[in-house]
């Protein structure tokens, strides 16, 4: 179901602005499967605007042994539909060799999760946005709250600021400083 926000910008206006992804990696060369994330977004006409710093995560709910994440937050514009940025994230999961039929909670080269578009708010099969499980994650938050701390979670009314402060205590995250910008 597809709902209106309340900026006037529906998904299929031109040019939807904040829109925010979450990009994360755990296998192979993590920064390089981020850094071509971020290129191939702004390659296929997504407007990046922020990236957040990059923080290294442990793993949540991946396999025993599983390696740490590197996690950031790239915020812009997008303009065309969520479903053809869905379709784009994918595509660029799939170049770094993630397999399509990859199943939930193991490790992967990159996972793009779309996790604002704007104030839509969208639950149809397909896609849920916002995430659902964003606002529990501080791998998302604390990356998002860095980059756009005002921002409002239409589908809990509050900003990321707020819902970042009912996260607390938050643990297994580290801002990985050896990292340089991925733009």
């Amino acid at each position: 179901m597809l709902k209106k926000n309340n900026s006037g910008d529906s998904p299929a206006s031109p040019h939807c602005g904040g829109v925010f992804l979450a990009l994360g990696s755990n296998k192979g060369d993590r920064v390089l499967h981020l850094r071509n994330a971020v290129q191939g977004l702004i390659r296929n006409r997504f407007l990046v605007r922020r990236v957040s710093s990059v923080y290294e995560t442990d793993p949540v709910g991946c396999e025993a042994g599983a390696g740490a994440f590197l996690n950031c937050v790239v915020g812009g514009s997008w303009d065309s539909t969520p479903e053809a940025l869905l379709a784009l994230c994918q595509a660029l999961e799939r170049e770094e060799g993630r397999d399509p039929a990859h199943p939930h909670w193991v490790s992967r080269e990159l996972d793009i999760d779309i996790i604002l578009f704007g104030s839509s708010r969208i639950d149809n099969g397909l896609l849920q946005i916002p995430h659902p499980l964003a606002h529990k994650r501080a791998f998302v938050m604390i990356p998002l709250h860095e980059i756009a701390p005002n921002v409002v979670f239409p589908n809990h009314a509050q900003s990321t600021e707020m819902l970042l402060k009912n996260l607390i205590p938050i643990t297994g995250i580290r801002l990985a400083e050896e990292i340089p910008s991925l733009l």
